[in-house]
């Protein structure tokens, strides 16, 4: 229980970041706007991994869900139907993302974390 303690103090204390916000509050912000304010927070933060980790994550899923959502609309009526399955997909990662990041952890999605880590490799090399 002490150790529970422990670690939400050092999230409330917050590991601050290179724009001067806390590590968790940075990494809330990456996912605000989808993928609009995870590049932001890709080009801006330079030093804190866990907020690029998740600007990287906030790029490529809801820039994915982007993509797939305009592609599908030109499907006249699968589109339709798949778009009404995109949305509330969507806000549910979205919500559950942004709750992860403020509480500090560095959720990892099946494919897509996969993919932020690998990507944000190359770009340190």
């Amino acid at each position: 229980m002490k150790q529970k303690s422990a670690e939400k103090e050092e999230v409330a204390e917050g590991k601050k970041s290179s724009t001067g916000l806390d590590e968790n509050v940075g990494g809330v912000l990456a996912y605000l706007l989808g993928f609009i304010s995870g590049i932001v927070f890709l080009l801006i933060e330079k030093e804190n991994e866990t907020v690029r980790f998740h600007a990287m994550q906030s790029i490529i899923l809801f820039g994915s869900f982007f993509v797939l959502g305009f592609v599908v609309n030109f499907i006249p009526i699968i589109g339709l139907l798949v778009s009404l399955l995109i949305a509330p997909v969507t806000l549910i990662l979205w919500i559950v993302l942004m709750v992860k990041a403020y509480q500090g952890e560095r959720y990892h999605l099946p494919i897509t974390g996969k993919l932020a880590e690998q990507q944000l490799e190359k770009m340190a090399k």
